[in-house]
């Protein structure tokens, strides 16, 4: 039997601590969801799903998950393609400036979300987006391209590229070569790019909090005014199902690309 060295079991524990960090909101979050009672507590003095009753109840409630899902929807089909094709023209080409549109199409990761929120608000403001569901969608799109082209170029890095050469070489033309067979080949760090792209787009506050209003609220907007008026337990059950929904697109992606490697 082999002895773990003290180094390994220490990293173990370490380990160990970072994921109950993690996780611990949401192992109180969960049960708060789920409480009788009128305001957020914890532990619930019993049970009820009163606040998921009232979630899908409530019309203001219903219309930001609508606008989120639209939003999440489109973000994914505009961001998805262009990433592709940016992390394809990345990595095929060798010109310098190459490197500079990838540094930039990254900056959105570096940036302190908070600056990119003010200038794309004044940018709007000069234009008339804002309050708009094309503003949301263009923003969301910037946010998530980052996640789509890291992806995707992730595969690209494990494909070889003699094999799309054969296939031109026999008389496709470049296009045709990448969707019959380039594409099939990374498709699931297409999806994973896909599905990271639609969580950004899903979770994303501080944006939304400059350049969304009217009847284009996302239910993170909608939720943070609703903690700033009355803490309602409301939110406990939303985030609970925002949570779950984002953990099992990450499971689904994550068991596809397992699946295909």
């Amino acid at each position: 039997m082999t002895r773990l060295s003290p180094a390994r079991i220490a990293l173990y524990v370490v380990s160990a601590l970072v994921l109950v960090y993690l996780i611990l909101p949401v192992l109180i979050i969960a049960p708060i969801s789920f409480s009788s009672a009128r305001f957020l507590t914890f532990p619930p003095p019993s049970f009820s799903l009163r606040w998921y009753q009232q979630y899908f109840a409530n019309p203001a409630w219903m219309q930001a998950t609508r606008v989120t899902l639209t939003l999440a929807l489109l973000t994914v089909l505009i961001a998805t393609p262009l990433g592709v094709a940016a992390a394809y023209a990345i990595s095929q080409s060798k010109l310098r400036i190459m490197r500079i549109i990838h540094l930039a199409l990254l900056l959105p990761l570096v940036v302190p979300i908070i600056i990119i929120a003010v200038g794309i608000f004044f940018v709007y403001a000069r234009v008339g987006l804002v309050a708009t569901m094309p503003g949301l969608v263009l923003a969301n799109v910037m946010l998530g391209l980052p996640y789509v082209v890291i992806s995707v170029l992730a595969g690209l890095q494990s494909f070889d590229p003699a094999q799309e050469m054969v296939a031109r070489s026999l008389g496709m033309n470049r296009l045709r070569s990448f969707f019959a067979v380039t594409l099939p080949q990374i498709k699931s760090s297409v999806i994973a790019g896909g599905v990271f792209a639609f969580i950004s787009a899903m979770d994303e506050t501080i944006v939304a909090l400059f350049i969304s209003g009217g009847q284009y609220q996302p239910l993170t907007k909608r939720m943070f005014t609703a903690l700033r008026d009355e803490i309602d337990p409301t939110i406990a059950a939303i985030s609970t199902l925002m949570t779950a929904a984002s953990f099992m697109l990450v499971l689904l992606a994550s068991a596809r690309q397992r699946r295909n490697s």
